[in-house]
């Protein structure tokens, strides 16, 4: 007899989340969702982490590195969406904290504007990030768009000038889980991306090392298809603040392809395909009728490919090392080894600390909005042979670096 606890499931799209987000129904998906429904009877306590805003002291690289692990370049931890298990993502507050948690980068999610200014927002609908649907003046403003195929109702931002889109503050985009981070919510704007920029040059120096950025572009497609182009705007600020050059900490990545050949020709930085499901597609195949999906691209063949024009992919992680029924890894793949064979580094997604998140084998308890052991799954997938990791949880994975791939 199978009896079902507790888990709370959030109700998702697939236009609206990724699998940098919460996995959405595919084949497999719902194999380890409705396993993932089951009792679990872990025990232990889920602890939450000690996170200390207060600005350290400037430190000179050597001291930085040393503290943070930042020196180790075999193993890059990414603060996805900024350190978005602990303040609202996308928000300045939210990356400041990840590159004081010790992030080598943080992430970035590019739309743009109706006056074209790149903003940082996970999606260019922002009804479920921002407080847009309290102010009583944008109600007309509520539209459904066609994103990516398939038909979204909210608000876009570029329907918003930048001036508009100041008026407005960031919320928690899932508070059942992230109860704490509602303390946060109307507290910040949506930032441009010369603002992360600007930030991430000011905490290098504070820190003492160099905070990279890792921007994404958001529906590509979608936005060439508006007028709205991403790539021009994004080549033309690396540009400017100085970071289109091969020595820069950078990565621009990308879930299509033809956007980044088409900036390979401009950018100096290196480029990251991101990869989803396996029978997931690029929306640019899709909108040019190419049959080929995901699973195509993470062939020998395939990934040959990628090696042209990217220095990396960002697969989803459960490419690397999928799911039994039961929401237990598994073995993992030849993926991590065939990507290393054409020079490709692998940084997978996303790491979350929750019990919601975490593969079954890792959870503490029943309890979806209570910690795990990220601290275990990141292990598995070192020894999986990654190069990386995106986390919303940076201290984690900067603490596991630190503690168990560096022990002093």
């Amino acid at each position: 007899m199978v009896a079902r606890c507790w888990f709370t499931r959030l109700k998702v799209t697939r236009q609206t989340l990724t699998r940098k987000e919460i996995p959405v129904p595919t084949a497999l998906t719902r194999k380890i969702v409705a396993a993932a429904a089951t009792t679990v009877t872990f025990g232990g306590l889920a602890l939450a982490p000690v996170v200390t805003t207060a600005k350290p002291a400037a430190t000179t690289p050597t001291t930085a590195q040393a503290q943070y692990g930042g020196g180790d370049p075999s193993f890059v931890v990414v603060g996805h969406r900024g350190a978005s298990g602990y303040r609202p993502e996308h928000t300045l507050a939210s990356y400041e904290l990840a590159a004081r948690m010790g992030a080598d980068y943080i992430e970035p999610d590019l739309v743009v504007t109706k006056d074209k200014v790149l903003v940082a927002r996970h999606e260019p609908e922002i009804g479920g990030t921002t407080d847009v649907a309290a102010h009583p003046e944008f109600a007309a403003r509520k539209k459904t768009k066609m994103l990516d195929g398939i038909a979204l109702t909210g608000w876009f931002t570029e329907d918003f000038t930048l001036a508009e889109l100041r008026t407005l503050r960031a919320k928690e985009r899932i508070p059942a889980l992230r109860q704490h981070n509602t303390l946060y919510d109307g507290r910040y704007q949506v930032p441009t991306f010369q603002e992360v920029i600007d930030l991430s040059k000011r905490l290098s120096r504070e820190l003492g090392r160099t905070v990279g950025i890792y921007p994404e572009t958001k529906h590509p497609t979608y936005f060439q298809q508006q007028g709205l182009a991403l790539e021009p705007l994004l080549v033309k600020a690396l540009t400017k603040n100085g970071l289109n050059h091969r020595g820069a900490k950078v990565f621009v990545q990308s879930f299509e392809v033809s956007n980044l050949r088409a900036m390979k020709r401009d950018l100096r930085v290196p480029l990251v395909q991101l990869l989803d499901s396996l029978d997931a597609a690029p929306y640019d195949f899709v909108a040019k009728g190419d049959p080929r999906t995901y699973g195509d691209l993470v062939t020998p063949a395939g990934l040959r490919e990628i090696s042209s024009y990217a220095a990396g992919i960002g697969p989803w992680k459960d490419t690397v090392i999928p799911r039994d029924a039961a929401g237990r890894l598994t073995k993992p793949t030849t993926l991590v080894a065939d990507a290393h064979r054409v020079g490709l580094k692998v940084h997978p997604y996303t790491f979350r600390a929750e019990n919601n998140f975490v593969p079954l084998e890792y959870r503490k308890s029943t309890n979806p909005a209570e910690y795990g052991d990220l601290l275990g799954e990141l292990d598995a997938f070192r020894k999986a042979g990654v190069d990386g990791v995106f986390s919303d949880n940076p201290d984690v994975a900067v603490a596991y670096r630190t503690e168990v791939l560096n022990p002093r």
